[in-house]
């Protein structure tokens, strides 16, 4: 049995195909049916069903796929920790984020921690929080920035979380719009204005979307996109009224006319991995530094305070 042999079980059994997981794995696709083939030989049963055009795991596949990742878990994890000991970091943290934290945090976060390790490859990906955290239990990431709303108070399933930025948001429209003009908005108000807001699966338009409920309506979404400065500047152009945090607003201050929300929304950025299987030391050591670096007060400070 090769680590090889058991990479491309994991990658296939993720990708519910051999061809997406040829090319992720950037090799052939008969060179990873032939391992596989190998791999089942060794092991004596079939590890994947291949009678219909979407490759599914066996019963013994299943059973099989967490042993598979802990052995290439532990593989890789044995090379970085003696790396790591020897003063030589290296490794591959893959990182995702959400569009809203991108913006201010991430790039000084990112660029500090390739400073301090330089033998740590980082790649970034944005996406919704609903799509990190399902990259995070597939593997796809080792870590992400998420979004996090009220309704949060337990830890989702196998995630743990690390809460590095708390951001009021507030109500952003046109310069003219005579609603925000004192500077604050009762949220009920919000029940007949057409909405600009970001896609379903994102923090933000989850606390919108649990918010309006909670107040009896259903928020009237006439526009979507998925980065939170091209809702503001489609709420500048008077599209509708955007919720959006108080650091993207004020980056658009002089196009916008912006209003505190009663009551109060609050929206939190957390750093989510793994919680439930073995970690890289690369990923270890990025978790450490983002930790390090919310505990410094110059780093990050939430818009306000707290409700």
């Amino acid at each position: 049995m090769e680590l090889r042999q058991l990479e491309y079980f994991v990658v296939v059994a993720e990708e519910a195909s051999f061809t997406r997981a040829a090319g992720r794995l950037f090799v052939t696709q008969p060179g990873v049916s032939a391992q596989i083939r190998q791999l089942e030989l060794e092991l004596g049963e079939a590890l994947l069903d291949r009678s219909t055009r979407s490759v599914r795991l066996t019963e013994v596949g299943a059973a099989v796929l967490p042993y598979a990742r802990a052995a290439l878990a532990a593989a890789t994890g044995a090379q970085l920790t003696v790396d790591e000991m020897s003063g030589q970091a290296r490794g591959r943290v893959a990182v995702g984020t959400v569009a809203a934290f991108s913006s201010f945090d991430l790039p000084d976060t990112l660029a500090s921690f390739h400073r301090r390790y330089p033998g740590i490859e980082l790649t970034l990906a944005d996406a919704p929080t609903d799509d990190l955290v399902a990259a995070l239990r597939t593997r796809q990431l080792d870590a992400g920035f998420v979004g996090l709303t009220a309704a949060d108070t337990e830890p989702r399933p196998g995630i743990a979380t690390l809460v590095v930025r708390e951001a009021r948001l507030v109500a952003v429209s046109a310069p003219g719009d005579p609603v925000l003009a004192d500077g604050n908005i009762e949220l009920a108000a919000l029940r007949d204005r057409g909405i600009v807001g970001l896609r379903k699966g994102t923090g933000l338009r989850t606390a919108l979307d649990d918010a309006c409920t909670k107040a009896g309506f259903q928020p009237q979404i006439a526009f979507e996109a998925s980065d939170p400065h091209l809702v503001a500047q489609l709420a500048a152009r008077g599209l509708g009224v955007a919720v959006l945090p108080a650091a993207v607003a004020a980056a658009h201050r002089d196009e916008v006319r912006t209003a505190a929300i009663h009551p109060r929304l609050w929206v939190r950025i957390a750093l989510a991995w793994r919680s439930e299987s073995p970690i890289s030391p690369a990923t270890r050591a990025f978790i450490g530094h983002v930790r390090a670096a919310v505990a410094d007060p110059a780093w990050s400070h939430p818009a306000g305070p707290r409700p």
